[in-house]
């Protein structure tokens, strides 16, 4: 079982959607390379709006032809274990934002493996 608690650093990586790395979503690379590195978890959320440097404005209404929706990843950790990883980011993000703020863990806890059936009531059942 995974825990993590107290002091921690978050990163948050805002892309495009359709911004990629060796033909695969470039989300989807920082959230593997998060993974492979041992990081305590990695979250990606599509935005529904926004615009960045380049001051166009990407959005998911109706009548809208932008399909290139921001992205954010959300990655938290110990300070020593995201600052580690930070030269991965710096290799595939060439256009974005990336942003460190400091985090207080109040609960992190990792599923068993063979512990997911529920009671129900969210609780898990032994």
């Amino acid at each position: 079982m995974t825990r993590l608690t107290g002091s921690a650093l978050r990163v948050t990586v805002f892309v495009g959607e359709n911004d990629t790395w060796h033909r695969k979503p470039l989300y989807s690379e920082i959230v593997h390379r998060a993974h492979t590195a041992g990081l305590a978890g990695a979250s990606v959320f599509r935005g529904i709006e926004g615009f960045g440097a380049s001051s166009l404005i990407h959005t998911s209404r109706l009548l809208s032809l932008s399909e290139d929706l921001p992205v954010a990843i959300v990655i938290v950790d110990t300070e020593d274990r995201v600052r580690a990883f930070l030269p991965q980011l710096d290799e595939l993000v060439t256009e974005g934002l990336v942003i460190l703020d400091d985090c207080e863990v109040i609960r992190y806890v990792g599923r068993d493996a063979d512990s997911g059936k529920t009671d129900g009531k969210g609780k898990r059942s032994l």
